[in-house]
């Protein structure tokens, strides 16, 4: 038997069964629906508001072989693989661990390349807080 945590086991897979935030769920539903997207999003809040979980569903709606929209269906490939974090187009980052000058060098390499995969990629930078004064 495997032990997941409850807040992994029933993290949010769709913007429909997100709790709260319904200012910051229908300004990126809208922005979906009517394909007007910006280059980057910030999500900011304190500890266990979501920010990660609705970045997630973001690249997913972003993403999802049926098109972009604010409902990705969580059963193709782009939407399953986001779900289990190995999607080659989304780059998780933990800013906390990965400090260094040199890892932020790393990641604007990789910024350069077009997706291998997916309509866009998606770069998800947890802890950005936490990037070192001379990686910014």
């Amino acid at each position: 038997m495997t032990y997941t945590v409850l807040a992994r086991k029933w993290r949010p897979k769709r913007f429909a069964d997100m709790v709260g935030q319904t200012h910051v769920l229908r300004a990126l539903i809208n922005a979906l629906d009517s394909e007007r997207l910006h280059h980057a999003y910030l999500f900011t809040g304190t500890r266990g508001v979501g920010k990660t979980t609705l970045a997630r569903i973001f690249a997913k709606s972003l993403n999802c072989e049926q098109g972009v929209s604010s409902q990705p269906c969580g059963q193709c490939a782009a939407c399953t693989e986001i779900d289990a974090g190995r999607y080659v187009d989304m780059i998780e980052v933990d800013a906390a661990s990965r400090t260094g000058v040199d890892d932020t060098r790393e990641l604007l390499d990789n910024v350069a390349y077009m997706p291998v995969k997916g309509r866009y990629k998606v770069y998800l930078i947890d802890e950005v807080h936490m990037f070192s004064k001379s990686s910014f």
